[in-house]
């Protein structure tokens, strides 16, 4: 006779969007997600019998972003971390261009995991950077700039002034704030004699 038909996710409740069709011959999931993943079984019996049948639905997706990159200015001498972070399934793989060209890990470039690390960064890493997220089914861009500062000390905005008068006994604060990149080490003389601290 005509056997009656049934499914079931094994493991699992089937999902709630799940029809059936064709005298339940027929399991249809619409807008399949990754939870939709499992072990389904169907089985048919009549009264001469039962069978069963299992199948493992796999849900596979395209990468999509966690995290991307921003633009990054750092001083002459910083370090850059830049991580790229991306889900999918299989989980991409990521990979690193600099100015279109493929980067690979040297002494002072570490590539782990989506994170780039720079160390002591100098102007000849400045440029265009690139984060590659991919598997099978896809792949995605990333992309930011890296701006590299680096001037030696000027006095544009904040001059000395050249003669301060104060009644003696009173306190004087005399302020040295240069622009530079990366920041300067800063000396104090008085006339040709490197000026050390005291209690005053």
């Amino acid at each position: 006779p005509v056997p009656t038909i049934s499914w079931r996710k094994v493991n699992g409740h089937n999902p709630s969007k799940a029809r059936l069709r064709k005298s339940q011959a027929v399991l249809e999931i619409p807008n399949v997600q990754l939870e939709d993943a499992g072990m389904y079984e169907c089985k048919a019996e009549n009264s001469r019998g039962r069978n069963v049948f299992r199948g493992q639905l796999q849900v596979y997706t395209y990468p999509h972003w966690v995290e991307k990159l921003n633009d990054t200015q750092l001083d002459s001498g910083d370090q850059l971390r830049w991580e790229c972070k991306a889900t999918g399934k299989p989980r991409p793989t990521y990979h690193w261009l600099k100015n279109g060209v493929p980067l690979w890990p040297q002494s002072r470039i570490e590539m782990v995991n989506g994170v780039l690390m720079i160390h002591s960064v100098n102007l000849s890493d400045a440029g265009m950077y690139q984060c590659l997220a991919e598997n099978k089914y896809g792949t995605l861009y990333a992309s930011a700039e890296l701006k590299i500062l680096a001037s030696a000390p000027t006095f544009p905005l904040n001059q000395m002034r050249k003669t301060i008068i104060i009644t003696k006994g009173q306190e004087v604060v005399i302020e040295c704030k240069p622009q530079a990149s990366p920041k300067p080490t800063i000396t104090w003389k008085k006339g040709d004699k490197a000026l050390r601290e005291s209690k005053r």
